[in-house]
Order: structure tokens, then sequence, then C-alpha cells
């Protein structure tokens, strides 16, 4: 596969083998191997396939590499002439990934449901009455 693009966190993210990223805190322990399953596009040789809303089948499998911290924001709260002011800090959580494959599977075949002429007649509980 050249690339695909997958979903997480609430953002998406357009990514190939050994790519490394930031995304939104997973709960996933640091070297476990993580599989994300909503992917809306791949690519394999030119070849685009566009997911309404996914593509069946397929996944991009990441190992967790760390869990971090980003660098401090300073949230400002200001109103005129009311005394009014806040001041606070918020620092991001984020977990670096490596890509390490990109996979779709086939479909398998279309399950045939069983006729209702296969069901037993005394499949629904009652005695069987001759």
């Amino acid at each position: 596969m050249d690339y695909a693009v997958f979903k997480t966190g609430g953002k998406q993210y357009r990514v190939k083998p050994g790519d490394t990223l930031d995304v939104e805190l997973l709960t996933a322990p640091v070297d476990s191997i993580t599989e994300f399953g909503e992917v809306l596009a791949l690519s394999d040789g030119g070849e685009v396939t566009i997911g309404s809303p996914l593509v069946e089948g397929a996944k991009v499998t990441a190992q967790v590499l760390s869990h971090y911290k980003d660098r401090k924001l300073m949230v400002y709260k200001y109103k005129a002439k009311t005394r009014y002011r806040r001041k606070r800090g918020h620092r991001q959580t984020y977990t670096r990934l490596q890509i390490r494959d990109i996979e779709l599977s086939k479909p398998s075949a279309t399950r045939r449901r069983a006729s209702s002429a296969a069901v037993p007649a005394a499949a629904d509980g009652g005695e069987e009455t001759n």
C-alpha cells in the first residue's frame, strides 16, 4: 500500500508505512501494537479506494513509541471594566506512533441465511403434536 487516510481522536491522518506521527492520547501501553479500523481511503499503486464512509476490511497497524505532554499554552480571559481576569495553563497529551503496516483483507463471501423450512417445527419451545 502506498498510503492510507484514517481517523482517530476526531482527526484524519494521511500515513504510509514507516511514518511517525503524534495523535491524541491513546490508552495503549508503550511498545504495544495498536490497530485502527476507521480507514477512510487507501492508495495502492496509484489506484485509490475511497470508503463510504469506511473502506471495508482495511486497517492501519502502528506501534506505540511514547506518551508525552506538549508545551504549556497560557490561556487568558479578560473583560474590560469588570475586574475579570483569568490565567490558566494547558498541556495537551499526545501518543507518538510509528506506522508498521497498512492492510486490506478481501471481504469474505456473503453468508446466506438459513431458510425458514430448515428450522425444526418444535423450535418455538412448544410440544410437538401428532
